[in-house]
């Protein structure tokens, strides 16, 4: 059998020739400060929620809690980083606001098919077992991450790279082969604080600690029924996720904009006009969002959002729009259009 080192670097020439960036390699185990910090998230209620990461918990703070066979994890990240700037947007009130990495195809499919590609190739090389993972998995994929060269968990709690900066997709390889593990990558954050400083809603109640329950991703993505009245003017015309956080690191000078055409932000979703994106129903929605993440959420959550986007529009004109849903069947999109009608009136 090949030498450790060698089937390190076998898998990382074969991981890049089929379009993963960075790629580390750590034990399939997490320390004691990991899971802590997700025991405290927990009993903090700061996953609002998400109930999912509370009854899976045993096998999330844990590899070989989800395989007990798991030996080593190979960490694989892809870079999506967008070639604009994700928050001059943010000006054009009449507008919508999508997330950049939901902008094109959804990101777990392209990444699961080569994971696999990547895993099936691994077995017919080196041997072992395999499983592979992206983050709708029960994995602690940022610290597992944070234990090799990859990057850091930087205080937005998201994961850093000196060469992608914050816009990495990740996903896992479990095996049960044993490969000589990563140094972990140094935090380089330093005294910087722009993350923290930019968010709209306050949401990080301390330096890599966030409450989901104040994130306007969560709010316009996890979160279900009306939307607290206290951050519907702070979500401004972001109507699927927020990338401040993460488009104020300064490490993403060195990103360069990703050329993977399923990133590649589609035309009719980079600025979407909010008065046509009200007017949806089921199927014009699934017919726009059609292998996008954004599908997942459903027309009633989306729209929702657009409604507050509107509210937030300035524009009084925009009021007709928002009557015009006061008696949608479902509840989240008729309070959201009383508030705009009150907010445009």
């Amino acid at each position: 059998m090949a030498a450790a080192e060698d089937i390190r670097a076998g898998i990382r020439a074969r991981a890049r020739s089929l379009g993963f960036d960075p790629v580390g390699f750590t034990a399939a185990a997490l320390d004691d400060g990991a899971r802590a910090g997700l025991a405290g998230y927990l009993e903090a209620g700061h996953h609002g929620s998400m109930a999912w990461m509370e009854e899976k918990r045993e096998r999330r703070e844990d590899p070989r809690g989800l395989w007990p066979e798991a030996r080593s994890v190979v960490v694989l990240g892809t870079s999506y980083a967008p070639g604009f700037d994700p928050l001059e947007k943010l000006e054009h009130k009449d507008r919508g606001v999508i997330s950049a990495y939901a902008l094109n195809r959804d990101y777990h499919d392209l990444i699961k098919g080569r994971l696999k590609q990547l895993a099936q190739w691994m077995v017919s090389r080196f041997g072992g077992e395999v499983k592979v993972f992206v983050d709708t998995a029960p994995v602690l994929e940022k610290p597992l991450a944070a234990r090799t060269s990859v990057g850091w968990q930087g205080k937005h709690t998201v994961l850093v790279s000196r060469t992608h900066g914050s816009w990495l997709f990740l996903g896992e390889i479990y095996t049960t082969l044993e490969l000589p593990p990563d140094e972990p990558h140094q935090d380089r954050c330093g005294t910087c604080r722009r993350c923290q400083d930019v968010c709209p809603t306050d949401a990080f109640p301390a330096p890599y600690r966030l409450d989901a329950r104040r994130c306007i991703s969560y709010l316009t993505i996890e979160h279900k029924g009306p939307i607290p009245e206290e951050f519907r003017e702070a979500i401004g015309n972001r109507i699927y996720g927020c990338d401040d956080c993460l488009a104020v690191c300064p490490w993403n000078r060195f990103a360069v904009a990703s050329k993977e055409a399923a990133f590649q932000p589609r035309a009719e979703l980079t600025a979407p006009r909010l008065a046509e994106l009200a007017k949806l129903d089921d199927a014009g929605f699934r017919a726009l969002f059609s292998a996008s993440p954004v599908k997942r959420i459903g027309r009633d959550r989306f729209v929702r959002n657009v409604l507050i986007a509107l509210g937030n529009s300035g524009d009084p004109a925009q009021a007709e729009t928002a009557r015009g849903l006061l008696d949608d069947p479902d509840e989240a999109v008729r309070d959201a259009a009383k508030w705009a009608v009150g907010q445009l009136s």
